[in-house]
C-alpha cells in the first residue's frame, strides 16, 4: 500500500470510528401474539409488567399504533417497511429478493444480531442474506418445541436442549451475550429481538409452580393445541421478565445511554384470551382485522433523547419501523426499496413532525391475491375495500356500518378522504397482483409452516 492509500484508509477508519461514536444502538423487540390490552401502562388490570411499565414511564407510549393481524404479515413489513400489497407472497415466508433494515444497517457499519422466532423461510443462510451477521432462532428450518427442552437454529447449527432448559431464556441470554461483546466496539450495534413468548402453547414457565423442566423432552415436534389457559399470565409476565433482562444488560455494559429502545407487539392476542378492558370485553382478535387484531403495545425509550412520561394518540404502523431506524442510524433508505412508511424519529426527541393522518392494511394470511381483505384508517375510522365504514371507538367490533344508509354529515370529509387514500392502494395493488401471484408460483417449492 503507498502512502496515498495508507492515509486514506486511516482517514476512512477514523471516520468510521467517529460515527460510531455518535451513531447509537438499537434494539427493537416485537412480542408474539400480545395485543394492545395485556400491559398495565396500557390499562391491564389482568397483567402485572413492571419492566414494560418502567420502559413506557421513562420513554413515550403510542395509543395508536398497528400491526397486521397475524404473524408472517407483521413481519414482513416491519423489516421491510413495505405494505403486503406490494411484498407478501405467503405464509411463514419472506421474499428473498426483499431487503431489510438489517441489510441496510449492517451495510452502513452496524453489528447486526437477531434471536427468537424466524418463521421467514431461507435456511440456514436466510438470517444473513436478510443482514443479520449472529442469530439464534426458532422455527428456522423445523418446528421443536420452543419452550421446555428446545430445538434451535444458532449460527448455521441445529442445536437441540434437553435438560430443562427454557426457550425465552436461551435466546435472551444470547442476545445478552451479543450485547456483552459490544462493550468497548467502535461500531454501533443492532439488535432485533422477535420474541417466541407469549405465544401459545401456554404451558409453566421456570417461574411457575408446576413447571416441569422434563416437559416435552426428546419430542421431535412441538406438542400440539393451545394449552391451558390459566398460564396466560405467567407468560405475559415472563416476557416482561426478558424484555427486563435485556435492559438490565445494557445497564451493565455501559451502553443503556446510547441505545434507543423499541418494543411492540407482531398482532393481537389469541382469541381464547379475554378481559375487561377500558370498560368493555375484550377478546382477543389475532387474526382479525378489526381493532382488537391489529392494535399492539409501542414504547420508544432512549434516555437522555427522548423525553420521559410521554403518552401519544399519534397514529403508528409497522411501516414506519424502517425508516426510523434508518433515520436513527443517520443512514439513508435507498431510494429503490420504496417504502410505505416514515420516520417518526423527530416524535421522539420532541421535534416537529409531520403526524400521518392515516394508514392502510392489505391482509391475506396465505398471500392469495384475490381473497385479500384491505382498508384504510384513521386513529379512529376504517373503510374497507368492500365500502363498509365503522367508527372503531364507538363500534371496536364493526357490527354497525356507517355507510349502510348516507354517510353522516359530519364524516363526509372523512369518508371521502379515506375512499381517495385507498382507491390508490387498490389500483397499486391490482398492478402487483400478477407481480405476486408470478412470485408465489416460483418460490411455491419452499416449504409451507403453519
Amino acid at each position: 500500500m503507498n502512502c496515498r492509500n495508507f492515509f486514506l484508509a486511516v482517514l476512512f477508519a477514523l471516520f468510521q470510528a467517529s460515527l460510531a461514536e455518535e451513531r447509537p444502538n438499537i434494539v427493537l423487540i416485537m412480542a408474539d401474539d400480545l395485543g394492545y390490552e395485556n400491559l398495565a401502562c396500557n390499562g391491564s388490570k389482568l397483567n402485572s409488567t413492571p419492566n414494560l411499565d418502567k420502559l413506557a414511564a421513562g420513554g413515550i407510549r403510542f395509543e395508536n399504533a398497528h400491526s397486521q393481524p397475524i404473524c408472517t404479515p407483521s413481519r414482513n413489513q416491519i423489516m421491510t417497511g413495505i405494505y403486503n400489497n406490494r411484498n407478501y407472497v405467503r405464509f411463514g415466508l419472506l421474499d428473498p429478493k426483499a431487503v431489510t433494515f438489517a441489510n441496510i444497517l449492517r451495510d452502513s457499519g452496524y453489528d447486526t444480531c437477531i434471536a427468537g422466532k424466524w418463521q421467514l423461510g431461507g435456511g440456514y443462510q436466510g438470517p444473513i442474506d436478510f443482514g443479520f451477521d449472529k442469530y439464534c432462532l426458532w422455527q428456522l428450518n423445523r418446528r421443536p418445541s420452543r419452550y421446555p427442552n428446545p430445538g434451535l437454529e444458532i449460527d448455521g447449527k441445529q442445536v437441540d436442549f434437553n435438560n430443562g432448559e427454557f426457550g425465552p431464556d436461551i435466546v435472551t441470554d444470547y442476545i445478552c451475550d451479543f450485547i456483552e461483546t459490544q462493550k468497548g466496539s467502535e461500531k454501533p450495534f443492532l439488535v432485533y429481538y422477535p420474541m417466541i413468548l407469549p405465544h401459545y402453547p401456554f404451558v409453566p414457565t421456570p417461574d411457575s409452580p408446576d413447571w416441569d423442566p422434563k416437559m416435552w423432552q426428546g419430542e421431535k415436534n412441538e406438542p400440539p393445541g393451545q394449552g391451558d389457559t390459566k398460564h396466560w399470565k405467567g407468560f405475559v409476565s415472563y416476557t416482561d421478565k426478558m424484555v427486563g433482562k435485556v435492559i438490565a444488560k445494557l445497564e451493565e455494559a455501559g451502553l443503556r445511554e446510547n441505545t434507543l429502545v423499541i418494543f411492540t407487539g407482531d398482532n393481537g392476542t389469541l382469541p381464547t384470551i379475554q378481559q375487561e378492558f377500558n370498560g368493555r370485553l375484550v377478546r382477543g382478535a389475532k387474526g382479525s382485522t378489526i381493532d382488537d387484531g391489529t392494535h399492539v403495545p409501542f414504547i420508544a425509550n432512549w434516555p437522555g433523547t427522548i423525553k420521559a412520561g410521554q403518552v401519544t394518540p399519534e397514529l403508528v404502523d409497522f411501516s414506519d419501523i424502517l425508516p426510523t431506524l434508518c433515520d436513527t442510524a443517520e443512514t439513508a433508505v435507498p431510494e429503490k426499496i420504496n417504502t410505505d412508511g416514515s420516520s417518526i424519529l423527530p416524535l421522539l426527541k420532541g421535534k416537529d413532525h409531520q403526524a400521518r393522518p392515516r394508514i392502510y392494511c392489505w391482509y391475506e394470511r396465505n398471500g392469495i391475491r384475490n381473497k385479500a381483505s384491505q382498508h384504510a384508517r384513521t386513529d379512529r375510522y376504517k373503510l374497507y375495500g368492500t365500502g363498509k365504514f365503522f367508527d372503531t371507538q364507538e363500534d371496536p367490533l364493526e357490527k354497525t356500518d356507517l355507510a349502510a344508509t348516507k354517510i353522516p354529515d359530519p364524516l363526509e370529509a372523512i369518508h371521502s378522504a379515506l375512499k381517495a387514500a385507498l382507491d390508490l392502494r387498490v389500483a397499486e395493488t391490482a398492478k402487483f397482483d400478477p407481480i405476486q401471484n408470478g412470485r408465489r408460483k416460483a418460490l411455491s417449492g419452499s416449504k409451507r409452516k403453519k
